[in-house]
């Protein structure tokens, strides 16, 4: 639950002797990969890895796994090494790794297969290459989206042609500001250390607090820390920033936001599965479906290599803007002629660019996803029919069920498995996502032999990956009564909601027994959170008290407030703090919290709503997220008074019990509902 790693060499030292090797790698790297081999090992015959083994098992790691198949491993493999049944230490590992990613990325080249990816490579890679042309259109958004800030003005505007990016976004201001633009609201800008000059500490805390609140917008960080913003690492800031601003750039790629968008789909049915479609899929369809007015024949597949002509570009804007066409933009037989005249037409739409003509030539996937983006934004085309909004009224709208789903699809996408979801109820059906997310939380609990991995053609195979994430959850003591594989395979919401809490809490009680009870083989219930917490308050002096994880008075975020003020008094700045009595002081105090709890290094994915109405789920996630954080820190440094009493009486409370349902309300009835 803790937030990005930071620096210091005595960690590379007892994984890699190698210096060469130390340098290819980010410590997060070293420490994701080390625990691939270590789930490989122990999958393999009496816990040995051979070269032979790689091809197959080398499937779970991004880029390695995605762009090759195993055929292709394997053959490399063959290729490159004479003892393919040689055991494998971890440093052989590595470098078998190292060339296989070189030999990947070279196969994929300019044009990625999934342009959908939006700069992933650059955030799960070790090429450590920047697209100048990138770089420059980001420093272009963020100097027309933060030019006005108040602080950062003094800043801005950025010379693309320099460093300038990399050397502001050092003290972490620039990117908290630019996730606030991107999903307004995410972090209280009363938490961001803003002073002129930033000691150490205060830019780590800013490098944290970006870091958790990224994740909590949906942004892949599992190869990024502190270290890496504090040592300049461009690919991995110019990564993080792309994810931030498509983000931005595809926030009103859904229904709520654009009703309009059931145009493109005849009835409500197929509605249902345009929600469920990632915001790049939607962008696809609604490119394509003007593309059709327009009496375009092919079919746009991708931003990348389908849009390199500028044909499809030069009907898009024709259809969109038709005041504003150039007869010759089709006649011209150059493709970089015709992508010129199509940015002179997309100029007189008043669009800003994102990319150049060369970049449209050359097929650069995040920048004309961007482009296409920005385009739908300024003018989509599309009308606003009553008939088709009203498909919109009969589809079931629970705030709450969304919600939730929100935050567990955040939480499995910042665990960093090979597979990105972007609808809970959607991708989890095949069982695959949640294979990985048990792996992840209890590794080697998965039996990879006999899982399916997507894409999966024959239906059985799907209720054989969901029966094993059922028979596991019984195994770690869930509540799954009268639940089979097939009822996660035909999207059940509440079950699926049900599951993944219990597994999101299974996470976290985990981490607080390994970091406690790790000696005494003890087991952390939900009361024992609940103690920690009235504890530490009462040692403050604190006047507030929880009495369970649904207690009403917890509206205000008094309580947490002081909480959060006993495990470092410094994170709290009182004077910001409100009364908590009406409704927008609640608000103000709840999302106070939440940035500094992101701040310390907590990640969290609940939103202020959770705290104000007390969900229960949710605020037993947030103080355990604060407790685990609290124990991670050396006794040392922990704030005087503040020694807590694990070594104590507390520690001799822990009960046996895997569970407290009648705490969490997390166990599901006979009847299959929670």
């Amino acid at each position: 639950m803790a937030g990005g790693g930071g620096g210091g060499g005595g960690y590379f030292g007892v994984l890699v002797s190698d210096p060469w090797l130390q340098n290819q790698f980010t410590q997060v790297e070293l420490r994701g990969l080390k625990a691939h081999f270590m789930s490989m090992r122990r999958e393999g015959d009496n816990g040995r890895l051979s070269l032979r083994d790689l091809s197959s098992k080398m499937s779970r790691l991004k880029v390695v796994g995605e762009n090759l198949s195993e055929e292709e491993r394997a053959s490399f493999l063959r290729d490159s090494y004479q003892d393919l049944d040689e055991d494998l230490d971890f440093e052989l590992f590595l470098r078998v790794y190292l060339k296989l990613l070189a030999h990947a990325s070279s196969r994929v080249g300019s044009a990625a297969k999934n342009s959908s990816a939006f700069l992933k490579a650059a955030t799960t890679t070790l090429l450590h290459t920047i697209s100048e042309s990138e770089k420059a259109s980001y420093v272009a958004h963020i100097n027309n989206y933060l030019g006005e800030d108040k602080f950062l003005k003094q800043y801005l505007p950025m010379d693309a042609s320099t460093n300038d990016l990399f050397e502001i976004a050092k003290d972490g201001v620039l990117l908290c500001k630019l996730i606030n633009v991107a999903v307004p609201g995410t972090i209280d800008e009363r938490a961001i250390n803003t002073k002129r000059v930033l000691n150490p500490w205060e830019r780590n805390e800013n490098h944290t607090l970006c870091l958790n609140s990224a994740k909590a917008i949906g942004c892949t960080v599992v190869n990024i820390g502190t270290q890496d913003f504090i040592e300049g690492r461009r690919h991995l800031v110019l990564g993080l920033i792309s994810q931030i601003i498509k983000i931005q750039l595809l926030a009103d790629l859904n229904l709520k936001k654009t009703p309009q968008l059931v145009e493109l789909v005849d009835d409500s049915k197929d509605v249902e599965e345009l929600m469920s479609l990632p915001p790049e899929k939607i962008l696809l369809r609604w490119m394509n479906f003007q593309l059709k007015k327009a009496g375009y024949k092919r079919i746009v597949t991708n931003f990348s290599t389908d849009v390199k002509d500028g044909e499809a570009y030069a009907h898009l804007l024709n259809v969109l803007a038709p005041e504003h066409s150039n007869p010759s933009t089709l006649s011209v037989k150059d493709p970089l002629e015709r992508a010129k005249l199509i940015l002179e037409h997309a100029d007189r739409m008043g669009c800003k660019r994102y990319l150049t003509a060369k970049d449209i030539v050359e097929g650069s996937p995040n920048l004309n996803l961007a482009f296409v983006a920005h385009v739908f934004q300024h003018r989509n085309g599309l009308s606003t029919q009553a008939k088709q909004i009203s498909f919109l009224e009969t589809l079931p709208d629970d705030t709450q069920i969304s919600r939730e789903e929100r935050a567990f699809r955040f939480w499995i996408n910042s665990l960093g498995n090979s597979t990105y979801i972007n609808n809970v109820f959607e991708d989890v059906r095949n069982g695959w996502v949640l294979l990985e997310t048990l792996d992840k939380v209890s590794p080697g609990i998965v039996h990879w032999k006999i899982a399916t991995k997507p894409p999966i053609k024959m239906p059985f195979r799907k209720v054989e990956n969901c029966n094993q994430v059922v028979k596991i959850g019984k195994q770690l003591k869930f509540s799954l009564v009268n639940i089979a594989g097939n009822d996660i395979v035909q999207g059940n919401k509440k079950l699926i909601l049900a599951y993944l809490w219990q597994l999101m809490r299974f996470n976290i009680l985990q981490l607080l027994k390994n970091l406690r009870f790790h000696s005494h083989g003890k087991e952390i219930i939900d009361a024992d959170i609940l103690e920690w917490a009235n504890s530490k308050v009462r040692s403050l002096g604190g006047q507030s008290h929880m009495d369970s994880f649904k207690d009403k008075s917890l509206s205000d975020g008094i309580f947490f407030l002081e909480l959060l003020s006993s495990v470092q008094p410094r994170v709290v700045n009182w004077s910001l703090v409100t009364k908590g009595q009406t409704d927008e002081e609640k608000k103000m105090n709840a999302s106070y919290i939440i940035s500094i709890a992101r701040k310390l290094g907590c990640s969290i994915f609940l939103l202020p709503e959770d705290i104000t109405e007390v969900n229960q789920k949710m605020i037993l996630t947030l103080t355990a997220s604060i407790m685990y954080w609290f124990l991670k820190q050396p006794v040392e440094e922990r704030p005087s008074g503040a020694s807590d009493s694990e070594n104590g009486s507390q520690s001799e409370t822990i009960s046996n019990s895997t569970m407290d349902d009648t705490a969490s309300e997390s166990s599901i009835e006979e009847n299959g509902t929670r």
